[in-house]
């Protein structure tokens, strides 16, 4: 039930009676990817932190301004700020209150860097509970922020002169017989089990080849640029945040893997299915995590895993990979590739503030 709108039941579905709907939708998808996890013994358990900029503005105000300039909540590069999360803490105190009354657990929530913006951590859980409530969490954030004058945007990257938002995945397996993590391993240097490097390497491996699962819209690669602790190029560190993929490994309960790669416009069911889908592609494999990780800042180490660098050149990349095919099927692959050429071919970059208008409320 809807706890800010009279409790109003809301359900989530599956497509079941017709096939070929079964197999190009999302949750679908995941479903058949948990299962293959499942059936090898493997509890996924994922959650998603994201970021996002928040405006006084309402649709109409925007609109009437052509998308230009909208203006901050608040101004100001105030990341980790207590006086600016004060500032407006019947916000945030809302958005706690009615998440966790929604089921939506926050673990945290804070300003980041940026005029206006925040980020959220939801609870883990199992992967389809995390990609539901992750889905749930964008759009609830929405309509609560609506109700206070507020818009918010989960766009990759509104304005090039400011970071951009990560939609980024922390995950790990666990046993299913006895519930531990099975990505530790205490008699390693580095606690990171053989599973674990495979996993890993699964990801890296499969990243250039599937990219537009993580980053679906022309603006997603406005945020892969140097300098923007968002990654530009197949690589991973230990609590990097300049790579793709960072490696937290404190302790046996939390050790995990953090994909950095989604910007917050990304699909959740679609992010977490390619993360979850390739790390089991390396564990299959027994691929071996040969790219040594990133002591400093990936920006300035030469990596030539260079990613692609727009909509255009990732989902040919995809479409000419057989990749997407392993991990997804043939009829979903082939329907997500089309969706994606199609959304590049509606890119008008004459048009001004094109990218706004399409994005900003939407994703």
């Amino acid at each position: 039930k809807i706890p800010w709108d009279n409790n109003k039941p809301f359900l989530l579905g599956d497509f079941e009676e017709s096939e070929s709907l079964k197999n190009i939708c999302p949750r679908t998808l995941m479903k058949r990817i948990q299962q293959q996890c499942n059936n090898l013994g493997y509890l996924p358990l994922f959650s998603n932190e994201f970021e996002w900029f928040n405006f006084l503005e309402t649709p109409h105000s925007l609109y009437q301004k052509n998308y230009s300039a909208p203006t901050p909540l608040t101004p100001g590069m105030f990341g980790y700020s207590i006086l600016r999360s004060s500032q407006h803490s019947f916000f945030v105190n809302k958005l706690f209150e009615s998440l966790h009354e929604f089921k939506i657990p926050i673990e945290g929530m804070h300003t980041e860097t940026g005029p206006g913006v925040y980020e959220a951590c939801i609870k883990y859980t199992t992967i389809l509970e995390a990609a539901d409530q992750a889905v749930l969490f964008k759009n609830s954030v929405k309509e609560l922020a609506y109700q206070d004058g507020i818009m918010a945007s989960f766009m990759a990257k509104w304005n090039k002169d400011l970071p951009g938002c990560g939609g980024h995945i922390h995950q790990s397996l666990w046993s299913i017989d006895d519930k531990k993590n099975i990505f530790y391993n205490d008699s390693k240097d580095h606690k990171m089990s053989d599973l674990m490097e495979s996993y890993l390497a699964g990801i890296l491996f499969c990243l250039p080849h599937i990219l537009p699962m993580y980053a679906p819209t022309v603006n997603s690669y406005k945020r892969f640029v140097a300098g923007s602790w968002a990654p530009t190029t197949a690589s991973w560190g230990f609590d990097n945040r300049t790579t793709a993929v960072r490696v937290v490994n404190s302790s046996e309960d939390s050790i995990r893997i953090e994909n950095r790669v989604p910007g917050s416009d990304a699909n959740p069911y679609l992010s977490m299915c390619a993360s979850l889908a390739s790390g089991l592609y390396g564990i299959k494999n027994g691929l071996k995590l040969d790219i040594l990780p990133t002591s400093g800042t990936e920006y300035n180490e030469g990596n030539s895993n260079l990613l692609p660098t727009n909509l255009y050149k990732a989902t040919k990349a995809m479409k000419e990979s057989d990749i997407a095919n392993e991990l997804f099927g043939e009829l979903f692959t082939n329907h997500f590739i089309k969706t994606r050429e199609w959304e590049w071919k509606q890119y008008d970059p004459e048009q001004k503030n094109w990218e706004m208008k399409r994005y900003f409320e939407i994703v």
